[in-house]
This record gives C-alpha cells, structure tokens and sequence, in this order.
C-alpha cells in the first residue's frame, strides 16, 4: 500500500479518494474483480466497483525495490497491510516530481510536496541516502532539479521548526 492511505497511517490531514498499490503485472492479472481503465509500463489504472485504484507496476525497478525494501506492515481497520515506510513513501513522491512538474500537474505537485515536508518534518529521515537511490532511476537534469526542491522544502521545514521569538 503506497500513496494518500499509507500517508494517513502516518499523519493526519490527507485526503484521498483512491488506493496506490505496488503489484506485478502476473498478480494484477490473477485479480478478475478488478476492472482495468487503462495500463502502461510502470502503471495501471482500476476499478473495484466504485473504487478507483491505482497500480504501481513492479517493472519500474524503483517500485519493485520500494515494494521489497521499504515496506512495514501497518494496521489498517483491524488488517495488518504491508505498508510502504516513510522512506518508501518519500522515495515514490520525490521520483514523481520532476515528472508533474514537467506535466504543469500544480495541484498534484503541491500535494506531492506537501506530503514530503509533512513526512520530513514529522519523521526527520535521513533525505541524502533517498537521494543517492534516486540517481540509478532519474536523469542528471531531473536530480538537479529534484535536489533543489528539496532543499527548498527542508527549508521550508526548518522555518516551522524555528520558535516564535
């Protein structure tokens, strides 16, 4: 479980309307209740009944290792769910970044950022080792941008941080 869910298993004020999943392609397959909209390389979109869910594929070598190595187990409505961890969560937003920022996508882009500083914030996760992960999976341009939006939204964090004087 990845995405708006897995964030509310952490902190509270994300809203979602869907569910993010990391799955293979063979298990998604093995889901006939699930209806597919629409699939690509690294992504799938579904319906079960009225619920919109989106599948990260586990072809994208980043998914696949978040799924394996960033990944706890969470209770969700008495269901113990694999969960991926802070770290897993900031890994897939800060790899989406560049990618919404290209699309002109404001709002996700707020939201993706948003998200990230709560998780900075309210975890305080060593951001350099998630860095260096990203570097086998974005493109030099895109990891400068990307190390500057962080930075700007570290900052952002440290002025939260800093007390009312």
């Amino acid at each position: 479980l990845v995405g708006g869910i897995a964030m509310l298993s952490y902190v509270e004020g994300r809203n979602t309307e869907d569910i993010n999943l990391i799955v293979s392609l063979q298990s998604l397959k093995n889901l006939p209740e699930i209806t597919l909209a629409s699939q690509g390389n690294d992504f799938a979109r579904g319906q079960f009944h009225e619920l919109q869910i989106d599948f990260l594929l586990t072809a994208n070598r980043l998914f696949d290792k978040v799924r394996q190595q960033y990944t706890t187990v969470r209770q969700f409505v008495e269901r113990a769910i694999p969960t991926a961890t802070v770290e897993g969560l900031l890994l897939l937003k800060l790899y989406a970044l560049p990618s919404l920022y290209r699309q002109g996508n404001f709002a996700r882009v707020g939201l993706y950022e948003n998200d990230i500083a709560t998780l900075l914030q309210a975890y305080r996760p060593s951001v350099e080792p998630l860095l260096d992960e990203l570097t086998q999976h974005l493109s030099d341009s895109n990891m400068r941008e990307l190390r500057a939006i962080v930075h700007d939204i570290q900052r952002r964090v440290q002025r939260f941080d800093q007390p009312n004087k």
